[in-house]
């Protein structure tokens, strides 16, 4: 997967901080660990020693077989009696040690197997994470959450074509959007959320975002109009598969506004391969949009919404434009 070298760089600093993190409360452990229990810094000075001795005696000659195994039997005497001064001290056996995020690669993001050098998981996740946070800088993840939704502006009266009032069906949506954020895994499910411009689409959506992203999931929110142009000048630049790769690599994207973008060959086979590629890997997704199903299948026939309908939740937003009677 490619990625800018910003991206890189923020996730080789991300894991840096960790493991200096790691290292320093480590080192403050330790010195605490020394003024308690004194012998465990002497044992420690004379486990450094041995390893010098060792090295001296293989520089020297002579027998040094011998002279290992000695070094090496008084070495693990004294790991053992430090082992036991830390236990019955009431710390961890392994309390001099940095407790790294990542016990695979000790933070660094890359570790060794079978000679070669491989890229963690832990580096992998970094990416994904700074890469979904570059992409949203410009998304107004911040000003939408649940505490900010209000369900005064629908209308408590009911609907007699469908049975319910928007108040009702808002109340239900509210809750399934609340609970699925709270819920939310790598394999959960999509979400089609439609119904008429101001009725809090974008708002739950963001709102999502914002409970997931604190889980430590890679979120990427974009306008399907935005999501156009960035692929338009990924596709003409022809040097740059970094979008692309986010958009199906990340653990939730979120399309708004889907049918305002330019409408032609190029946007709607790419909408559906990316639609369709994270479908195919149970990668959730949420789409929101305006239009009715019957105008989706216009610009987007008829196999495209078949496609998105048959693999998400649908949820259906009723009222009138909230953002009119907030004024």
């Amino acid at each position: 997967m490619g990625y800018s070298s910003s991206v890189y760089k923020a996730a080789a600093d991300r894991l840096f901080d960790r493991r200096i993190k790691a290292e320093r409360d480590a080192d403050r452990r330790r010195m605490a660990i020394y003024e308690k229990l004194p012998r465990t810094k002497e044992l420690e000075n004379q486990i450094s020693k041995c390893g010098i001795k060792a090295a001296r005696a293989v520089i020297k000659g002579g027998n040094v077989v011998s002279e290992i195994e000695k070094l090496r039997d008084q070495n693990l005497s004294m790991q053992k009696e430090l082992k036991e001064i830390l236990i019955s001290g009431g710390y961890d056996e392994n309390a001099f040690e940095p407790d790294y995020s990542c016990k695979k690669c000790g933070d660094t993001g890359y570790y060794e197997e079978n000679g070669k050098t491989l890229v963690c998981s832990c580096m992998k996740q970094a990416l994904i994470a700074c890469a979904c946070e570059e992409l949203n800088r410009t998304a107004p993840l911040t000003l939408s959450t649940f505490d900010t939704f209000s369900l005064d502006y629908y209308d408590k009266a009911e609907d007699t074509s469908i049975g319910i009032s928007p108040y009702n069906q808002m109340c239900k949506i509210l809750k399934y959007c609340k609970s699925y954020a709270e819920n939310f895994s790598k394999n959960s499910e999509s979400i089609l959320m439609k119904g008429a411009t101001g009725l809090g689409k974008t708002h739950l959506s963001l709102a999502i975002a914002n409970e997931v992203i604190k889980k430590g999931f890679g979120v990427i929110y974009v306008s399907a109009p935005s999501l156009m142009q960035r692929l338009e000048k990924q596709y003409f630049s022809r040097n740059d598969d970094s979008a692309i790769n986010m958009l199906l690599e990340c653990d939730l994207l979120i399309v708004d506004d889907l049918g305002t973008e330019f409408h032609g060959q190029f946007s709607v086979s790419q909408m559906y391969n990316i639609f369709n590629s994270r479908m195919l890997s149970n990668k959730p997704l949420i789409i929101n949009t305006n239009l009715t199903m019957r105008e989706l299948e216009k610009i987007y026939t008829e196999r495209f919404v078949s496609r998105i309908s048959g693999n998400a939740q649908k949820l259906d937003f009723l009222g009138n434009d909230i953002r009119v009677r907030k004024k």
